[in-house]
């Protein structure tokens, strides 16, 4: 089947880079003869058939923008049937041929369910947890995680001049790539992730022998998903205060994280992924994610990248404990 008439969305939570993939998605789409419809709110818009039709110029001007200028939303009604029958309803009303879709591993599952009832879909791996299998970066992590670096160096500043110990909160409710790789990257002493096994004592440990070896300051960096967040930490201890050494403070970035300007790297990558998966939808093939492993761009089955969670580069991990001695 010829592809004339493609949609577009993002979906789940947003990230710096969605924009210029949704940039790069349509003008490429257009160069090749083939019209482009964005779809509002993610597979909630896709349900209730919010359709715009975007040109070159619908996308002018916004690569260097944070979020999705086409908005986006969690739809818990999409997982079932009957949402997956509307969506389709949708766009065949619509008169769209293949559906490209920019989000998480939540949203390349709906991608599956969507190419197992027949629609030919293309995933684009877009989220700041960078927690998705055939891909060594997601957009959006790459911006994410100098947000969350620049954090660190500020605090550290601050630790520095004060002689305090600070717990600071990343984002990563199931992954701790992100809460890793900034500890690595801002040198700090201990890290927090939902991946590796942790007591408080530990993080109790770390604090009263960065004291002791004199360290002017010691930070320890939390993914939120972690065995014990950063405001369990805090409270374990305010009530072993006299036994840290430092003054604890704690600051949770949230949110920050997932705005702001994207990243050259993560511009580039958006770019690359957006033509990429145009052409192949257009090429004729179905049911996968595009994807840079080495610096190739390369298209996985969508039933591999959801098969299995994305693991921790555990070397890394091992790297950074060595590190922080």
């Amino acid at each position: 089947m010829a592809i004339r008439r493609i949609g577009v969305l993002t979906s789940g939570s947003d990230g710096p880079g969605f924009n210029p993939c949704l940039c790069a998605v349509v003008r490429m789409a257009i160069s090749l003869g083939v019209e482009v419809v964005g779809v509002r709110r993610g597979f909630t818009g896709l349900m209730n058939g919010e359709f715009i039709s975007l040109s070159a110029r619908s996308v002018g001007g916004i690569v260097h923008k944070g979020g999705t200028f086409l908005g986006t939303s969690p739809s818990v009604e999409f997982a079932g049937r009957r949402g997956q029958m509307e969506a389709l309803r949708n766009l065949n009303e619509a008169e769209i041929d293949g559906l490209i879709v920019i989000g998480g591993d939540g949203t390349m599952r709906g991608a599956q369910q969507l190419h197992e009832l027949g629609f030919p879909v293309v995933g684009i791996p877009g989220t700041i947890d960078n927690d998705v299998p055939g891909t060594d970066f997601s957009i959006g992590f790459d911006t994410a995680l100098n947000t969350a670096l620049d954090a660190i160096d500020r605090i550290k500043d601050t630790a520095t001049s004060l002689q305090r110990a600070f717990l600071v909160e990343v984002m990563g409710r199931k992954s701790g790539n992100l809460a890793l790789m900034a500890g690595l990257a801002g040198g700090a002493e201990m890290v927090c992730i939902p991946e590796q096994d942790f007591e408080l004592d530990d993080v109790a440990r770390t604090i009263t022998d960065a004291y002791v070896k004199g360290k002017a300051h010691c930070i320890i960096v939390v993914a939120e998903g972690a065995r014990f967040n950063a405001t369990a930490i805090a409270d374990y201890l305010q009530q072993r205060r006299e036994e840290a050494g430092f003054t604890v403070r704690m600051t949770i970035l949230g949110h920050v994280q997932r705005g702001g300007s994207p990243s050259a790297f993560d511009r580039l990558l958006a770019t690359r992924l957006g033509a990429f998966a145009v052409e192949r939808l257009v090429a004729g093939e179905r049911g996968v994610m595009v994807g840079l492993v080495g610096n190739e761009i390369v298209a996985t089955p969508l039933a591999e990248v959801i098969a299995h969670p994305k693991a921790i580069d555990v070397g890394m991990f091992h790297l950074a404990e060595t590190l922080a001695k």
